[in-house]
């Protein structure tokens, strides 16, 4: 499983590294394999480590004691896990879920090595430069839960994956953060309106440039 050259080229910040600091943190490293569906972390959780995932993506959401779910972000090959290093930096639990969403390959970074290599100013600019870009991608999550409508939400979400979306009502609620009768009811007043026919576990998109006027302007209604 262990594979230091596919590690290097989803992360050149290896390659970067002083030829000691390289070999510390290549001899230090915990490769492991997670299968679809397993849990990574989750909240209140020790974080151990720094995620380098190799191959596969893991999916990062805070979790409501209902039982909701709001996705933060996926973490894929040659990404960083924000929630991971705020963890790590700050020594807190984690506050939220990571669930892989493919069978993944990660290899983690055990916290004292993490903590060495900050020393390292190639390893240092590598954690807070993709710390700030996601960061910058949480905002956008923010702005959008805050200030834009489901529907419109909704229908950006349909857009760009092809003319038949394979997935149920539940998965959609899940993407959003919202519950299923509620987007069960605007997947309805789209297919009234003709811009998607509904069958069971799948969407089929008839009106495109419906959809992006309503993810534009939000226009449908809940």
């Amino acid at each position: 499983m262990r594979d230091d050259a596919r590690l290097a080229e989803h992360y050149p910040v290896i390659t970067a590294l002083a030829p000691a600091a390289r070999e510390r943190l290549l001899r230090a490293a915990h490769w492991i394999e997670v299968p679809v569906g397993a849990v990574v972390f989750d909240e209140r959780q020790a974080c151990e480590g720094f995620p380098f995932v190799v191959e596969g993506s893991i999916r990062v959401s805070k979790c409501a004691p209902s039982g909701r779910e709001l996705p933060l972000y996926r973490v894929g090959a040659g990404e960083t896990c924000v929630i991971s290093s705020s963890c790590l930096l700050g020594r807190e639990d984690y506050n939220a879920r990571g669930v892989a969403e493919a069978p993944t390959v990660l290899m983690l970074l055990p916290r004292p090595v993490f903590e060495a290599l900050l020393a390292e100013p190639a390893f240092r600019d590598f954690v807070f430069r993709l710390f700030a870009d996601r960061i910058s991608d949480l905002m956008q999550l923010i702005e959008e839960v805050a200030f834009r409508k489901l529907d419109q939400r909704l229908a950006a979400l349909l857009l760009g994956k092809g003319r038949t979306l394979h997935v149920t009502h539940q998965q959609l609620a899940d993407e959003l953060g919202s519950v299923r009768e509620i987007v069960s009811r605007l997947l309805k007043g789209f297919a009234d309106q003709g811009m998607v026919r509904l069958a069971r576990e799948q969407v089929e998109i008839v009106d495109p440039a419906g959809l992006r006027r309503i993810a534009a302007e939000g226009t449908a209604r809940a």
